[in-house]
């Protein structure tokens, strides 16, 4: 098995790579040695698939695997010559349609056996790393102007930007806290666009024979565009995918196995922690102090990662591996972060910014901003007549989620009776009862 090691030949052409230009892009490895896979993973991913779909041309084969055609056809015909495989007729570019014997279905079922996966070939943890290195979100400086386009169509008190900035620059983590509905879970997770939009992830990591499993849909979200016109490049290595900067979200359901490589016994596969899958972007641990962990519990797994950026996993085989941890991450709380953790946790997490209830002023402007969105015509004075009515004479704090909230129960009233939807005072009176009943102090 060739691995790509900090001085081995694999590792330098992608250093070199990465050096000659500002952006990380994943080559078309030349060869098999050149993607660092020894050809035993490749064999048994051919069979695997083969034994899945029962036939496919060489062709679909190397789109199915991700390895380029040219390198497949050597591999195909070497499975043949061992009697693994069989013509089936030929296949448009010259090229023929495969399924397996009887040896290669016998020798795909015990690969199967062994470990269940049949995606993309995987890329070394060497190469990984190096990847994450490059595309840190710490190798870049988010500038006024990018974090004002992020936060365009939102609104926020511009005050807040400057504690925003320097917090997302270092790198170094924040919390977010202040009453519930002043929109921190929203300004988290827009943190993320101020750096450059997309990176490079691999499907999967090969290291001492386990697959982790990176990539995850709920999290890696592919552009909307034609790959090659996306990535702008005539060839890449398709064991990568390039993706939005993750922002991953947990809240409550947070336990302390997702933070641990995770082993199907049945499969054989390993999935990703949650940190790792959020590498090179955001993690948002929101409605901190409420999950199923005891915020000890993570301040004890993490406070080695979040002073040296690197974590260590356990595989199944027992080995210990070194992955990076390199991500922005962000708590977002109602209580007061020392109440939750204690100085060590803190000086890790620098930089602490409160959430304050929004001005009347920025009340007005989220209900403009929120009637755009629903298609009711703003109207100043109706605005007014919550705020006095509702807010100041029963002495209620204003919150950033109530514009929203109100004009959706507007909204709803108005299609439930056939109305059109406006900002009326008769209709506010109708569903503000209903809405501060359960709140009321």
């Amino acid at each position: 098995m060739q691995t790509a090691t900090a001085s081995s030949p694999l590792a330098s052409s992608l250093l070199a790579t990465i050096m000659m230009d500002d952006n990380f892009r994943p080559n078309d490895p030349i060869s098999l040695a050149d993607s660092g896979i020894p050809h035993t993973l490749i064999d048994s991913l051919i069979l695997k698939r083969l034994l899945v779909s029962g036939q496919n041309s060489g062709r679909q084969l190397a789109n199915e695997i991700c390895i380029s055609f040219n390198i497949l056809e050597e591999l195909l015909q070497h499975l043949r010559v061992r009697q693994m495989i069989v013509h089936r007729g030929a296949a448009p570019l010259n090229d023929y349609y495969y399924s397996l014997s009887e040896a290669g279905q016998e020798r795909a079922q015990q690969y199967m056996r062994q470990c269940a996966y049949v995606g993309p070939a995987p890329v070394t943890l060497m190469d990984y790393i190096l990847s994450v290195e490059a595309q840190s979100i710490r190798n870049e400086r988010a500038k006024a102007a990018q974090l004002k386009k992020a936060f365009r169509d939102i609104s926020i008190n511009e005050s807040l930007f400057d504690d925003l900035g320097p917090a997302i620059n270092s790198g170094a983590g924040m919390f977010l806290y202040g009453e519930p509905g002043n929109g921190k879970s929203t300004i988290a997770q827009r943190i993320t666009q101020c750096f450059s939009q997309q990176v490079w992830i691999p499907h999967a990591i090969y290291e001492d024979g386990q697959i982790i499993k990176l990539f995850d849909a709920a999290y890696h979200h592919v552009p909307n565009e034609n790959a090659d016109s996306a990535y702008g490049l005539e060839s890449f290595d398709r064991r990568w995918v390039r993706v939005r900067r993750p922002t991953v979200v947990v809240g409550g359901e947070l336990t302390i196995d997702a933070l641990e490589l995770r082993f199907d016994p049945n499969s054989k596969i390993s999935e990703a922690p949650l940190q790792m899958k959020s590498n090179c972007g955001s993690l948002l641990i929101d409605d901190f102090g409420r999950q199923r962990i005891e915020p000890r519990e993570l301040l004890n797994r993490w406070i080695i990662p979040l002073e040296n950026r690197i974590d260590f996993l356990t595989l199944s085989t027992g080995k210990k591996i070194q992955v990076p941890f390199e991500q922005l991450i962000i708590f977002s709380t109602n209580l007061k972060p020392q109440d939750l953790v204690d100085e060590a946790f803190l000086r890790r997490i620098p930089y602490k910014i409160y959430m304050k209830d929004p001005t009347i002023e920025e009340f007005h402007r989220l209900f403009e901003i929120y009637c755009t969105k629903v298609d009711i015509d703003y109207n100043p004075i109706a605005v007014n007549y919550i705020v006095e009515k509702y807010f100041i004479a029963q002495k209620r704090r204003l919150r950033r989620c109530q514009p929203r909230d109100i004009l959706w129960q507007v909204g709803n009233f108005c299609n439930y009776y056939d109305l059109k939807p406006e900002l009326r005072e008769d209709y506010i009176d109708r569903i503000m009862s209903s809405y501060l009943t359960p709140v009321l102090e």
